[in-house]
């Protein structure tokens, strides 16, 4: 075997997609996994997800692969390297090649924890260039050095970056991502099990040109790119002529960033007689009454509408560019459309102090999003969030934790955002409870002044350092 494309996620160990239970497909590898076959490149798919680590390092042993490419985010990052130690990529070992969204700025630390080479933004052309390399070239600079979108190390062990590679100016030109080369059932398994439904990930375009504080773009940048209606609804037929999910997920970052592009979208499916139901995630200010009434025509079921924060405040600070106000009306649209809603919710960013919770807990109380998730603000390298807190923060070595275990002064202690967290759910399930009076409302109504009472008592005791 040439090469193996895989990642590092293992769904038996990740505590809350087992609650959740939302597994797709690993669609970024499948996406290169489908241009190295038209390329003709002799290559092989290990889909983690349902597997084991023991299990998975038999397969690639079995194997014996020349080069593993491994698809890495900030979650996955202890258990790949952990992977990378097993499968012993030393002298006469495989080539450990790594991607992802968390190797650009950390491309030191991997390098010292034995990865060979990093890909650095998109990644189909450069795994395919890096793939045609006789085993030797892989390991010289010389060779390395005529492809761009690679980072390696010099003789010194530091970081050599080859350049940025241009994007796929056409998303057209990407063939559809290589589906058949793993097996489908356990996802939807998974999602029978856990929905009496299925659901499969689908792609319409690239990058994000918004550049929110807190955001990663270490793989797109701000680009903006984008495949016609035509091909995403062609896609989105063979999908269910071959699979017939239940429904679609967009993984897309702004769904509704180009209204005419979602008009064309909606003729398109109409003309192919193409009835899909589908979940998606946009922005409040890529909103507006046509919008609302594109996304139920076409089949939008779900509509995800970051918000972050209740507080104008801290949404002038993250750079969302984006009003409170917005993101209320068009969660109230969506849901009068008939298209449940969700929305997100980020804690603790640098200066926000309790009027800007008790801010965000109005917000959830007036906007009414039928869902909504709440996590504690973690600075990402390579964002400017990052960047301003970057002499304040603390973390663990580079292959015992993530980004999201780095630590920095927040205004208040962890116990009193554990408090705050429970504030904001309590909040909503008495705000959405079908009888605002019923046993289960009074419940948390007691819950919500226990939480705020223990806010109260947490703000007093102090701030936990660092």
């Amino acid at each position: 075997m040439s090469l193996i494309l895989t990642h590092g996620y293992f769904i038996a160990d990740d505590a809350i997609e087992q609650r959740i239970m939302r597994p797709y497909p690993p669609l970024g590898l499948l996406s290169i996994s489908a241009w190295l076959d038209r390329d003709g490149i002799d290559h092989q798919v290990i889909d983690a997800t349902f597997l084991n680590a023991e299990r998975f390092v038999q397969r690639v042993r079995a194997l014996r692969p020349r080069l593993i490419a491994f698809y890495v985010t900030l979650m996955t990052r202890r258990s790949v390297l952990r992977l990378i130690a097993a499968l012993g990529g030393g002298e006469g070992g495989p080539t450990i090649v790594l991607g992802g969204p968390d190797v650009r700025h950390n491309a030191a630390d991997y390098l010292q924890h034995g990865a060979h080479l990093l890909v650095v933004g998109e990644g189909e052309q450069t795994m395919a260039d890096v793939a045609r390399l006789p085993a030797a070239a892989c390991r010289d600079a010389a060779a390395l050095a005529a492809i761009p979108g690679l980072i390696h190390a010099d003789s010194q062990g530091q970081p050599v970056f080859t350049g940025e590679r241009k994007f796929v100016p056409e998303l057209d030109e990407l063939p559809e991502p290589a589906r058949h080369r793993i097996d489908l059932q356990p996802y939807f398994q998974a999602w029978r099990s856990a929905h009496g439904q299925t659901s499969l990930n689908i792609s319409t375009q690239r990058g994000c040109p918004y550049k929110c504080s807190w955001c990663s773009r270490a793989v797109y940048g701000t680009s903006y790119r984008r495949r016609s209606p035509q091909q995403v609804v062609a896609e989105l037929g063979k999908l269910v002529r071959q699979y017939a999910p239940d429904q679609f997920w967009f993984v897309d970052d702004v769904f509704t960033i180009n209204h005419n592009w979602l008009a064309g979208f909606a003729d398109a499916l109409d003309a192919a007689g193409l009835r899909i139901r589908y979940e998606c995630i946009t922005r409040a200010d890529r909103m507006n009454a046509r919008v609302v009434q594109l996304l139920a025509r076409s089949g939008c079921t779900r509509v995800w509408i970051g918000a972050e924060s209740g507080s104008q405040r801290i949404l002038d600070a993250m750079k969302r560019q984006v009003r409170v106000e917005q993101v209320t009306a068009m969660i109230r649209a969506a849901s009068d459309a008939g298209i449940q809603t969700g929305t997100f919710l980020m804690l603790g960013y640098p200066g926000e102090t309790e009027s800007d919770i008790v801010a965000t807990e109005r917000y959830l109380r007036e906007a009414r999003p039928d869902l909504f998730t709440v996590t504690l603000a973690y600075p990402i390298r390579g964002t400017q969030f990052h960047d301003q807190v970057a002499d304040q923060a603390t973390a663990p070595p580079f292959d015992q934790g993530s980004d999201r275990d780095r630590r920095f002064p927040r205004t208040y202690s962890d116990a009193y955002y554990r408090h705050a967290v429970r504030l904001l759910t309590h909040t909503h399930a008495m705000t959405t409870a079908l009888h605002p009076f019923g046993l289960r409302a009074l419940a948390h109504r007691a819950a919500w002044c226990l939480s705020r009472l223990g806010m109260w008592w947490h703000r007093r005791v102090g701030v936990q350092p660092a």
